[in-house]
């Protein structure tokens, strides 16, 4: 017994000491490629002074702590026409794999932090600030590294999830993007794509997310209709490689608007 547990030990032990080196080479790669991190949480909330309360914390708290540590351009968005009580989606850009694994040890030093987030970070268990957070990791797309905030003016932002069947099918929908030209198709076309993300942690993988913004929503449907229609498109979807129908099992689109504290 002794000799096997040596031996299992040993065994994790070099496994440890391979993977260790991969992850060290990873981070280096994206520092040096520029890709950021972007954390999208999702709050479900009761009712409007949980939404009052959580929008307070960002804007009083969270968003001006993660701006001294250097995330910027922090969305916080609502439901545009919601069923109910609307959820409340937050968009954290990082500009590194460390800065974002380093996140929750330095926000609990910050004394200017937990004081403005008290309200939010003690709220009792009979009265919380939110039901439920769903959170997602997401590594930005090699064509679009860095997020593009959107110039401050009224406007509508549109989030896509395109889910995929396998993980070869959602690492083929990537290289769409990335090197077939999608992206230049969304930006030549004036969609002002915000970011676009692949998800490493979160539900319903494989997916990608990305989000979009429109002056209103008629703008949103002429700018589809003219994407469907584009000569480009039609090109690089006709590829059979490229079949929706292999590489995307479904899409959700969320219509958002952003709330008075957002930095997009």
């Amino acid at each position: 017994m002794k000799r096997r547990s040596f031996v299992k030990a040993s065994i994790l032990t070099s496994a440890a000491g391979a993977l260790i080196p991969q992850i060290s080479m990873a981070s280096e790669t994206f520092a040096k490629s520029g890709q950021e991190f972007y954390e999208l949480r999702v709050y479900s909330l009761k009712n409007g002074q949980q939404q009052n309360l959580v929008e307070s914390y960002f804007k009083d708290a969270a968003i001006p702590a993660l701006n001294r540590l250097g995330s910027k351009n922090i969305g916080v968005f609502t439901g545009l026409k919601p069923t109910g009580q609307t959820k409340l989606y937050v968009l954290i850009p990082y500009n590194s794999w460390d800065d974002f694994l380093n996140v929750q040890d330095k926000l609990t030093n910050d004394k200017v932090y937990l004081e403005a987030g008290q309200p939010y970070l003690n709220a009792p268990a009979t009265a919380p600030a939110y039901e439920r957070i769903e959170s997602s990791l997401l590594k930005a797309f090699a064509h679009s590294p860095k997020l593009q905030a959107p110039q401050q003016k009224p406007r509508i932002f549109e989030l896509r999830r395109y889910e995929h069947a396998s993980e070869s099918a959602g690492k083929k929908k990537l290289e769409m993007f990335n090197d077939a030209g999608e992206i230049d198709i969304f930006k030549r076309l004036g969609f002002k794509p915000v970011f676009f993300g692949e998800t490493l942690i979160g539900e319903l993988r494989p997916n990608l997310i990305y989000m979009i913004t429109f002056d209103d929503t008629d703008a949103h449907d002429n700018h589809w209709k003219a994407f469907g229609s584009d000569p480009e498109w039609k090109k690089i979807s006709a590829i059979p490689d490229y079949s929706d129908a292999k590489l995307v099992s479904r899409i959700t689109s969320t219509i958002l608007t952003p709330s008075a504290c957002s930095q997009i």
